[in-house]
């Protein structure tokens, strides 16, 4: 994973600094990357990618046509990443990207595992905590791992808060080991 970030992180840049500080145009990158990112994840086309047979403009002919309204911009960046052999990239470079705005826009993602259902009141006093440590907006996304047995854990960024009754008991029994 590290090396697919390596190779999508300098294209990330560039869409990022071409979008510049016009909301609009960020939107509009957003948009196109995450709509090629969902075209190269096609089964049938992923295995396309790396074919040595299909040429750069083929495949991003294809890409283009299957992507949608991109704009030239878009198109342009799919003939870019083609001709370089890096389409198989477009998912990182989207999400790269995101990153690039969201630090941009003041924005965190924050991934919150939880054993059950948050209820929305639980959502807000989460977010509004994080929203005071972090010096951030902050952009809930809930999943469920009954695994977790109880508690939480919360993702943002690089730094990961641990709640969760199956990490206490694992710290627990690492303590109890050594």
């Amino acid at each position: 994973m590290a090396e697919r970030s390596t190779l999508a992180r300098p294209y990330a840049r560039a869409v990022f600094e071409l979008a510049g500080d016009d909301a609009t145009e960020r939107e509009a990158w957003s948009r196109r990357l995450a709509a090629v990112a969902e075209v190269v994840q096609v089964p049938q086309l992923a295995s396309l990618l790396a074919h040595p047979r299909i040429s750069a403009e083929e495949l991003a002919g294809t890409v283009c046509e299957a992507a949608g309204d991109i704009g030239q911009a878009g198109k342009n960046f799919v003939r870019l990443l083609a001709s370089n052999r890096r389409l198989q990239y477009a998912p990182e470079v989207a999400r790269v990207y995101e990153q690039l705005r969201a630090e941009a826009e003041g924005i965190v993602d924050v991934e919150v595992l939880s054993a059950t259902q948050l209820e929305d009141a639980q959502q807000e006093r989460l977010a509004e905590a994080l929203r005071k440590r972090l010096g951030r907006e902050v952009r809930l996304q809930t999943r469920i791992d009954e695994s977790l047995i109880g508690g939480a854990i919360i993702r943002a960024g690089d730094t990961t808060i641990d709640g969760s009754v199956k990490g206490k008991l694992a710290r627990l029994s690492s303590a109890l080991v050594h």
